[in-house]
């Protein structure tokens, strides 16, 4: 089913990890919810695929999911999502100035603002209501209050990206189409934009109408 949107409306798309925020979200959140002894002991247990990882022997798709299972499995949901909430809340400091002002000058012109992630809901969910954004990231399965340390949809990068935006938005009811990554997990969804932005790649931004009030 597709989002509501209005004729005449821009919609805006923003990868996070070295987007949006300059640092791996993921890892640090990791770090930021559990302990050092934890951390160590779940991560004895997958090394070889770290290691192939660090190689570019094993790729990051697979290896985010290997690893919130790791980490995460049987992780009490209240508790994690209070302790996400304090995370999404560290993490606005550490946003990029430049695209943090070009997200709000979009919604400061009444574009429709999304982020598209190959991170998961845990944490980007809290940050997105900080924000006021809608969200569309790799979605983490609950039973009884306990993160199982699955995925309930693929991991949300590459095709995948362009897969999701397509199923929640019907591209035809925008103007004009923003999108802004900064690796090649992003390369499809950037390909569904008329302006679009790779960080470390395109010098300017893409230019937006400055008349306009933006409270950063």
């Amino acid at each position: 089913m597709y989002a509501t949107s209005k004729k005449n409306k821009n919609l805006a798309l923003f990868d996070f990890d070295g987007t949006l925020c300059k640092k791996d979200s993921f890892t640090g959140f990791i770090f930021y919810a559990l302990s050092r002894r934890h951390i160590i002991k779940q991560g004895i247990k997958i090394l070889p695929w770290i290691q192939a990882y660090y190689l570019n022997a094993y790729p990051a798709h697979a290896m985010r999911s290997k690893l919130f299972r790791a980490m995460f499995s049987n992780a009490d949901a209240l508790e994690l999502q209070q302790i996400a909430q304090e995370y999404a809340n560290n993490l606005l400091s550490q946003l990029n100035p430049s695209l943090l002002k070009q997200l709000k000058q979009h919604q400061a012109l009444g574009d429709e603002v999304v982020l598209v992630s190959a991170s998961v809901d845990v944490y980007l969910q809290p940050i997105c209501s900080l924000l006021s954004i809608n969200l569309i990231c790799t979605q983490t399965e609950q039973i009884n209050n306990t993160y199982t340390g699955k995925y309930t949809t693929p991991d949300c990068s590459s095709e995948q990206k362009r897969q999701r935006i397509l199923e929640k938005y019907s591209l035809h009811y925008y103007s004009v189409i923003y999108a802004y990554g900064n690796s090649i997990e992003d390369r499809e969804m950037l390909e569904l934009a008329d302006h679009r932005y790779m960080v470390g790649v395109d010098k300017t931004l893409p230019q937006l109408p400055t008349n306009i009030q933006i409270a950063i």
